[in-house]
């Protein structure tokens, strides 16, 4: 009589098991970002971030001029498609190495504006129709928000698209917005699709 209730846990625990291991096989597991060459994106170097397909889709991500700052701290995309943008770096905590998908991460660009505190991403959130990519702190954009949350990379149909999550893990895809002074990068529903192509240094004559 007394071995009923090991029975009963048995069972309770042999099923919570079955239902978590049933819940992970449906996952999107995390995998590493590979560049336009196929090879893993790593913290290790310097990539531009370009439209997935050229074309009319325009050039690469840069920083610059937006609204009524005098310092480029807005992330844009560039409108000319020869136009790779300037080059960035990404980090996923202390680690180095492999860059992976879904896993929070900081972007900076690799040169920074000598009037901004950091080339880091950040979001901001002021008057502009969508909350936008902008660069640095809450120096660099005096009386606007600058959201708490995280970048990271998640698969997009053949390519990839750039994600920020707040504090409250509520993510948003990257997209873009035409400005008077350049197509921002911005939270929205409609995705830019992307991809990573490696910065290569030349051997020196």
């Amino acid at each position: 009589m007394k071995s009923a209730p090991s029975l009963t846990l048995s069972f309770f625990f042999l099923f919570a098991i079955t239902a978590i291991n049933f819940a992970l096989s449906f996952a999107d597991p995390s995998e590493k970002v590979l560049d336009s060459q196929e090879i893993p994106v790593s913290s290790n170097a310097k990539y531009y971030i370009l439209p997935f397909f050229s074309g009319p889709e325009g050039g690469g991500i840069a920083v610059g001029l937006a609204g009524n700052s005098t310092c480029p701290v807005t992330v844009l995309q560039t409108t000319d498609e020869s136009d790779r943008g300037q080059a960035v770096t990404f980090a996923q905590g202390s680690s180095s190495g492999a860059i992976f998908t879904q896993k929070a991460l900081d972007i900076a660009f690799v040169d920074k504006p000598l009037c901004a505190s950091s080339s880091k991403w950040v979001v901001v959130s002021d008057d502009f129709p969508e909350k936008w990519v902008g660069i640095g702190n809450a120096r660099d954009h005096p009386g606007k928000k600058i959201l708490t949350g995280s970048f990271n990379i998640q698969r997009f149909d053949t390519g990839y698209k750039l994600v920020f999550c707040d504090s409250s893990t509520t993510c948003f895809s990257i997209g873009r917005h035409d400005d008077v002074k350049g197509r921002r990068l911005v939270l929205t529903n409609k995705p830019f699709q992307v991809s990573f192509n490696k910065e290569r240094t030349h051997p020196s004559l």
